[in-house]
């Protein structure tokens, strides 16, 4: 590899020639004229008086610049949005034939590849099945199904850039993919939506018309909105194969829910009973464990409730006397946060062994508000160290006292109607009320009978309902329960014996905990849209015994067969009336893994793709529907619905909160894929629920962390900032400025396609990879780094750790291929004639690099690889989507490993002269550097990459210093491992008396921030060791300063200040130097330049330089480069400036 000689250098300072650059400035010295006129005199000492007053000013300039404070951040300004204009119908192929824009646009980019893919198959496994690198494997994976009523929110996104991410790799690997796309019917949300909307636009209420009318208005309300959300998929890239979407509520899972309800009903799993639900009163229906939101209160906190006319204050502790029957001064105080159940109290329990209550076992106590008996049971389920030790008993509405009432044979009276007011138990004088204005009542009684005993704030968790906003009450309703303790032992098996994979494995704890301590699940639903259940009351004309006959069928007919075997009697005698109630909707989301793939038929999806390869959620829905899967599942189909469970973490704020629009920290895709202006984050805020309190709060907090809105960010950068979190770091955090970060890196991706295609030209002919070998080490150096991002993205996505992948990426585009060897390679390129291999390996750096980035940013990819010019050897694949993976394997040829290492070892050298450049602020200056290395291998070493340590290090030129040679004096030194030593010239490119204010100042600077490091305590083992790796970067940094200082120092006594005196014996004015003959960093000279005049002169720090210019009519050649000569003046000459024209050296 060319590289610059130690020979080269001649001969005066070591040899080196003069940097090219800005000339070096030096101390600019007055000097008397022995001969002249006084009016030369005069106009000399007026020069010298202008030069000085000029240097003064650059000088003040300089030194208000270093010593302003820091510009503040700028705020993201909006970029300009290219638009791509050219017209193309949906599905037609985007047209790449134009130039790239200047810069990366989102909108540009995304345009017209989605419904381009779509109609060409791409994501259909029959089309991957004719793949020429089909594998003859499957990959199957089914998308949670978003609710129909819904827009995707952040949480979704995570889901789709992970699964999407995924499924991508797999089918470029040439595996037949089948991603399913499906939406749920969402029975309470949807209804509640349709429900508002004929009350807004007809002002019709649900019980006003038919279930068959209202069924209608829900369905016309799907199509017309409920395909909101698939579009939104769309737009994220979701590589879906829509020819197989499925909805909840189709046909196919109709008949896959009937059936699954029948088979459950038939194997004994499912039965009917009179049990506590959930209830929410504003929704009048029973509602699962995951829409109950616990709220944690920690005392009096005032809420509004749907129906109840002023807000109710929660987080009390009410205590009320229970008199002791027969003892006039003996009482049990109880204390109570629900006043409202005390109608519903059947007895008062204690602990067996509380001492405090041991003489009153077995006594009777009067309710303190009808003035009945009650027993004083014992229980050891009562905590005696709560409160008073003593609980009052409500069987109808506390799953803990319902218990507690089945083990002590109590009655169980319900006081709380459907609707959430008080039934006629209550008696006349609350019957009717809401149950939260009776509290109120209850409460002014106790205190008008002398029963209350005080009132307590209390910290307490409070059930909230998350469709309704209302406070779940416990109720005892008739409903429809599947035995859940024998398929959940199965499930836990299944993780236990490592049939089923759950990644993280942290997850298995929650698993076994679960489904050891599952009760049965309520599936019905009092609701109209959903699936209605198929299950029938018998009703028998003339008897009525007190017991429900009830059947299950796939049909009315099949029913009425079942009713008449149970009964004995003719089934045209017998009328049934269908259950009213629905399943939950997570009946049918536990079977989509298998009713989407044609169950109960035997479909070919479904012996071709199920069990699924995968299935990929959020943590947050393990149990409820991971679980429930698992077991209806393995119970209906014989075999686990996937043997692999990947669990991604739940998103927060970068703040570490829960989003939620209470707060205002919510992040809508759209908004970061689209960027969106303050005012409509806030006007989105208003249009919402918030009451005013939590609308004020959450409008601060928006406009605290997105003040100029939220920038476009684009739809890849949102994927690839999505993925970039690892699995196993607990919650992700998730903030604007890290996708922006995101799209930084495609435009860096942009710029570099854009430098590559133009590298390329018109007319290349890529190579094939196997033939590749470049004999350059940089070359080969680029190409051993690609091979290992290669392998290490294989190796992530196997393990399905995609933040090893995005990591890997960013690395090779960012830190190898656009900070390294695209510098790198900018002075081969110009060299004329061009070698071949750069371009090359250029070509394949763009080829392999976006194949393997096209999973994780699918538009940019597709964008980019487009415009590449296909490589010999067969039709190429018409899309990236398609295109073969870049595997390990493939790329073994081009690994490296001891030429990366040797190539670490240039890297260090090139950060320790760019740390030596910032030191000393050279900021565009081109010093000329030495090397030395006591290590003949190193010695070696650094003679192979002189070239690119001079172009990388930004260096006028890069020479080696033989093993024992002084180095030159006034040269800055740095040491490198203790092996090599870095001589870079600094005398004329660093004024000291200049700089050693500024090198004080910053050290004084480093110095408080280290002194402030050491005083603070550490705050946790991860902020410990953050704060060790700051205090010995801060302790480095002062070593270099003072290093650089001592240097400075000794320069500075060699050197008199601008404004010192001339010397008293005058010096002979030096013959003006001759433009000697260059000598250029790869060994060769160049021949003198055309004859040169002189055209301005220009000062620099006190000096005064003359800048040489070629006479008019005079060509440069290429081979003599652009170059300007900087010409020290010295003596008072007047010299005119000429008028010259003609091309300047630079």
């Amino acid at each position: 590899m060319p590289h610059l000689p130690l020979a080269s250098f001649r001969p005066s300072l070591w040899g080196l020639r003069p940097s090219r650059g800005p000339p070096r400035p030096h101390p600019f010295s007055t000097q008397s004229e022995p001969h002249g006129s006084s009016i030369s005199r005069r106009n000399h000492e007026a020069k010298q008086k202008r030069l000085r007053e000029k240097q003064a000013a650059l000088e003040a300039g300089r030194a208000h610049k270093s010593k302003s404070p820091a510009e503040p951040t700028k705020a993201w300004s909006p970029k300009e949005v290219v638009l791509y204009e050219i017209p193309t119908e949906p599905g037609e192929k985007k047209d790449v034939s134009g130039p790239l824009p200047p810069a990366y646009s989102p909108r540009y980019v995304e345009a017209a590849w989605y419904p381009w893919w779509v109609r060409e198959g791409f994501f259909k496994p029959e089309y991957q099945a004719r793949m020429p690198q089909a594998s003859g494997e499957t990959f199957s994976m089914c998308i949670p199904p978003p609710n129909v009523t819904g827009s995707l929110h952040i949480g979704h996104a995570l889901t789709v850039a992970i699964q999407d991410a995924l499924v991508r790799w797999h089918r470029m690997r040439g595996d037949q993919v089948l991603w399913v796309p499906g939406s749920d019917h969402a029975g309470i949300a949807t209804q509640a939506v349709v429900e508002k909307q004929l009350w807004k636009e007809r002002g019709v209420r649900r019980h006003e018309l038919s279930r068959e009318d209202f069924l209608s208005a829900v369905w016309q309300w799907k199509e017309a909105k409920g395909g909101e959300i698939c579009e939104q998929l769309r737009a994220l890239g979701a590589s879906l194969d829509w020819d197989r979407e499925c909805f909840t509520m189709d046909a196919g899972s109709s008949v896959a829910v009937t059936e699954a309800f029948v088979r459950l009903y038939d194997a004994g799993l499912l039965y009917r009973n009179r049990q506590l639900v959930n209830w929410s009163c504003a929704l009048r229906s029973a509602i699962s464990d995951i829409e109950v939101e616990s709220r944690p209160l920690a005392g009096r906190t005032e809420l509004r409730v749907p129906g109840c006319p002023t807000p109710v204050s929660f987080g009390l502790l009410i205590s009320v006397a229970f008199p002791v029957d027969g003892e006039p001064d003996a009482e049990v105080v109880v204390g109570t946060t629900r006043p409202e159940t005390l109608p519903g109290d059947v007895a008062v329990a204690v602990h067996p062994a509380d001492p405090r209550y041991t003489h009153l076992h077995g006594r009777q106590l009067r309710h303190p508000l009808t003035g009945q008996l009650l027993p004083l049971i014992t229980d050891t389920a009562v905590q005696p160290h709560m409160g008073t030790g003593a609980v009052k008993v409500t069987p109808a509405h506390s799953p803990a006292d319902a218990e507690m009432g089945v083990r002590h044979g109590l009655s169980a009276p319900s006081i709380i109607a459907e609707d959430g007011t008080m039934t006629p138990v209550c008696g006349a004088w609350l019957q009717g009320l809401h149950r939260f204005v009776a509290r109120e009542k209850i409460a002014c009684a106790l205190r008008e009978r002398g029963l209350f005993r005080g009132l307590q704030d209390h910290t307490m968790v409070l059930p909230i309902c998350s469709r309704s906003g209302d406070v779940v009450e416990y109720l005892l309703k008739s409903q429809w329960f599947v035995r859940c303790r024998e398929m959940g032992a199965r499930a836990a098996k299944a993780v236990e014996s490592g049939a089923l994979e759950l990644h993280p494995s942290s997850h298995q704890k929650s698993w076994q905990h679960w489904f050891a301590h599952i009760g049965d699940w309520c599936v019905s639903r009092q609701l109209w849209w959903g699936h209605q259940i198929p299950a029938y009351l018998v009703i028998e004309d003339g008897k009525d015994d007190g017991e429900d006959l009830w059947v299950v069928g796939r049909s009315e007919a099949e029913a009425r067969e079942a009713a008449a075997e149970l009964t004995g009697r003719p089934g045209s005698e017998l009328r049934l009336e269908r259950d009213p109630d629905v399943l939950d909707t997570w009946f049918s989301s536990a079977l989509f893994p298998f009713s989407a793939l044609g169950w109960p038929q035997e479909t070919p999806d479904l012996a071709r793709f199920y069990p699924l390869s995968l299935l990929e959620t959020g943590s947050d829905l393990l149990l409820f529907w991971v679980g429930r899967m698992v077991m209806l599942g393995t119970q209906l189909t014989g075999q686990l619905p996937f043997n692999k469970v990947l669990l991604h973490p739940m998103v927060r704020d970068r703040q570490g909160r829960k989003m939620s629009k209470s707060l205002g920290n919510v992040l809508d895709p759209r908004d970061i894929t689209s960027g969106v202006e303050l005012q409509v984050l806030q006007a989105k805020l208003r249009d919402g629920n918030l009451d005013p309190a939590e609308l004020a709060i959450a409008a601060a907090a928006q406009k605290k962390d997105f003040p100029h809105g939220i920038p476009e960010c684009g739809t890849d950068a949102l994927r690839f900032a999505l993925c970039s979190h690892g699995v196993l770091g607990g919650d992700l955090r998730l903030s604007v400025s890290e996708v922006l970060s995101c799209r930084h890196f495609c435009n860096k991706i942009w710029n570099a396609l854009r430098f590559v295609l133009k590298a390329l030209g018109g007319r290349f002919t890529p190579q094939p990879a196997e033939q590749l070998s470049p004999a350059s080490p940089v070359d080969a150096w680029i190409l051993s780094r690609l091979a290992l991002a290669a392998q290490e993205c294989e190796r992530g996505f196997l393990a399905r750790e995609l933040s090893l992948v995005t990591h890997t990426l960013h690395h090779f585009w960012l830190h190898n291929l656009c900070d390294v060897y695209l510098e790198a390679v900018k002075p081969v390129l110009s060299q004329v004639p061009r070698p071949e291999e750069p371009v090359q390996v250029l070509f394949s750096c763009a080829d392999v690099g976006l194949r393997l980035l096209a999973p994780l940013m699918p538009f940019l990819a597709e964008e980019l690889w487009q415009r590449l010019p296909p490589r010999p050897g067969g039709p190429p694949p018409p899309s990236i989507s398609i295109a073969p993976y870049p595997s390990a394997r493939s790329l073994e040829h081009w690994r490296q490993p001891e030429l990366e290492q040797c190539f670490s070892q240039v890297q260090e050298v090139v950060q320790a002269l760019r740390a030596l450049r910032a030191t000393y602020q050279l900021t565009k200056a081109q010093p000329r550097v030495l090397l030395q290395s006591s290590e003949p291998g190193e010695q070696a070493l650094l003679q192979a990459f002189l070239e690119p340590l001079r172009t990388l290090g930004h260096c006028g030129s890069v020479g080696l210093l033989p093993l024992g040679a002084a180095a030159p004096p006034g040269w800055a030194r740095a040491t490198l491992r203790d092996t090599i030593q870095i001589y870079m010239e600094l005398q004329g490119l660093v004024d000291p008396h200049t700089q050693l204010p500024l090198l004080t100042a910053r050290r004084h600077k480093l110095q408080k921030q280290l002194d402030g490091l050491v005083a603070r305590a550490p705050s946790g083992e991860e902020a410990e060791t953050q704060r060790r790796q700051r205090l010995s970067s801060l302790r480095l940094e002062l070593s270099r300063l003072d290093q650089a200082a001592s240097h400075l120092q000794q320069l500075r006594d060699v050197c008199p200040s601008p404004g010192a005196p001339s010397p008293s014996s005058p010096s002979p004015s030096p013959a003006l130097p001759r433009l000697s003959e260059d000598s250029r960093s790869d060994g060769s000279t160049e021949t003198p330049g055309p004859p040169c005049s002189f055209s301005a002169f220009q000062v620099f720090d006190g000096h005064m330089w003359l800048v040489a210019a070629t006479l008019s009519g005079t060509v440069l050649t290429p081979s003599q480069g652009r170059r300007k000569f900087y010409l020290k003046l010295l003596g008072d000459s007047d010299i005119q400036s000429p008028n010259l024209s003609g091309d300047v050296y630079t």
